[in-house]
């Protein structure tokens, strides 16, 4: 008697038609609303994820200038880098917040995606504004409701 034999599905290039999806950031934690996008980004929330290909969908996140950071990491999270030259640069959250309040949100996700070409392919689904206003209406995104404290 011969058993019939389970085939696991792997999607190929252009299989998956891409959702676009509208996150409101507003009172919402960074770390926990970064994770959930980054599982959207990888396309992880579908069933028919495959690693080596990008299966994930489009993000749009408005309000990126409300979220909220817990605990005293406004003022204690640094963030560093290299200009090229010796030693570091470095500033607190609460200076990039003010500089640029999207590159927190948009920072956090990428440090949460793989490290490979494929992120950066993902990374570029994700758009971060400042305000409730994006230029995005013409994908029709749907509102997702993200980062829920269970």
């Amino acid at each position: 008697m011969q058993t019939a034999t389970v085939k696991s599905y792997m999607a190929k290039p252009g299989d998956v038609e891409p959702k676009w999806w509208l996150v409101d950031a507003s009172d919402k934690v960074v770390g926990r609303l970064a994770s959930d996008i980054a599982v959207i980004l990888m396309g992880k929330h579908r069933p028919t994820y495959t690693p080596h290909i990008d299966t994930g969908d489009y993000v749009v996140v408005i309000n990126a200038d409300k979220i909220v950071m817990t605990g005293q990491k406004w003022d204690q999270k640094e963030y560093t880098w290299t200009t090229g030259y010796p030693g570091l640069r470095k500033e607190t959250a609460r200076a990039r917040f003010e500089r640029k309040p999207e590159m927190i949100l948009s920072e956090a996700v990428r440090r949460m995606l793989p490290k490979n070409k494929l992120a950066t392919k993902m990374l570029a689904k994700l758009k971060v504004y400042a305000g409730d206003q994006h230029p995005h209406q013409a994908q029709d995104p749907q509102p997702k409701e993200l980062a829920i404290k269970k």
